[in-house]
């Protein structure tokens, strides 16, 4: 009996040491075996040993980088993450488009897909789109499908810890297991989650809010929606309606985008936000005053989040930013009777692939919990 639990405290030793290794490598790469093992206080022996296992499993692998500093004789071998050895894929699909996005483990994007979607289009058709486009997407741009170790899909609608949506864009959508539908036979794990929740990680990850902590991220344009992270954290909630103030009609938020329909002249291919942005920016009467009736509406329930979290900073993102350098002065100005300290508000410049670019995290955050974490046997 001793010498077996003395055999499954040293496996569990082992991989406590192996997972203490790649987290090493995962933060920062390429390092030398002398530099792992100084920077984890474990013996030159172990690292090796960890190294090894990691490379068996395809995680880590020797790097042909070379160190600035030459020292004589034969260089030290230098080991690096291997980002390649795994994909991930973030998916938008909002009412109007839909965006596809492939990364690999380090979070840099590989392949894009974009498309309009019919807004009128019912949530079962709608839910065969997204299918059949992520396999069709995956088949042309995954060369190893079972490398895919996780997928992130972001809805418009509330997500409940379990998984469930309530949505009032996609009726049908309501009271629905989406990852339960969109997962397949495949290794990896499938993860459903409110479109601004992810735009709001996007923003902490790689936009306007990286140097934040208690952030209010507004996701504006076809409707408006908000959501937090407090203290560098999402916050969702406890069923994970945090933030949806444009559920109140009182508010005003509900009806927002009514205020940018533009009924100006626009050019070809450009879309309605953009023909009001561009109208604004001639100082047209018409279009400052749009943009005026649009701060108007979604300023109460912006000043509401601003009293509850009072926070660093406000994100506007989505698609109303072409007209933010009109509208951020707006917002300023009516907040300030509303709050009693006006945040910051800055827009977002990661464009219409901040939804997905959140899902590439989320899906990134599951999958380094998979390796790094140190699970019992």
């Amino acid at each position: 009996m001793r010498n077996g639990a003395r055999g499954h405290d040293l496996i569990a030793l082992r991989r406590l040491n192996t997972t203490v290794v790649l987290r090493a490598l995962h933060r920062r790469s390429p390092r030398t075996l002398a530099e792992l093992a100084a920077g984890t206080g474990l013996s030159r022996p172990t690292v090796e040993a960890a190294v090894e296992e990691l490379a068996e499993r395809g995680l880590v692998g020797e790097s042909a980088e070379e160190s600035a500093e030459r020292t004589p004789g034969r260089p030290a071998r230098r080991f690096r993450f291997r980002a390649e050895a795994g994909y991930v894929l973030g998916a938008d699909i909002g009412l109007h488009k839909m965006v596809l996005l492939l990364a690999d483990l380090g979070g840099t994007v590989l392949a894009v897909h974009r498309r309009d979607i019919d807004p009128g289009l019912g949530g079962g058709a709608r839910l065969d789109l997204l299918r059949h486009a992520t396999e069709t997407f995956l088949d042309a741009q995954a060369p190893r499908r079972a490398a895919v170790l996780a997928r992130c899909v972001g809805v418009p609608g509330v997500v409940d810890r379990s998984g469930v949506v309530t949505s009032m864009v996609v009726p049908e959508w309501s009271g629905v297991d989406l990852g339960r539908l969109l997962r397949d036979d495949r290794p990896g794990h499938t993860l459903v989650e409110n479109d601004v929740n992810l735009a709001v990680l996007a923003e902490r990850w790689q936009g306007a809010a990286t140097l934040a902590g208690d952030v209010v991220c507004v996701l504006t344009g076809h409707r408006v929606s908000c959501s937090l992270t407090i203290g560098g954290r999402l916050h969702r909630g406890r069923r994970g309606g945090a933030g949806e103030l444009g559920m109140l009609p009182l508010l005003g938020m509900s009806t927002a985008q009514e205020a940018l329909k533009w009924p100006g002249g626009r050019r070809a291919g450009e879309s309605e936000v953009a023909a009001l942005a561009r109208a604004a920016d001639t100082a047209d009467p018409r279009a400052l005053a749009a943009v005026a009736d649009f701060a108007d509406r979604i300023a109460p329930g912006i000043a509401a989040l601003a009293l509850a979290v009072d926070p660093e900073l406000i994100v506007l993102t989505g698609g109303a930013t072409p007209v933010g350098r009109h509208l951020v002065p707006l917002l300023e100005e009516r907040l300030r009777p509303m709050t009693l300290h006006v945040p910051r508000i800055a827009l977002s410049t990661l464009g219409e692939r901040g939804v997905a670019i959140g899902a590439v995290r989320k899906a990134l955050d599951r999958v380094e919990e998979d390796l790094l974490a140190d699970k019992a046997p």
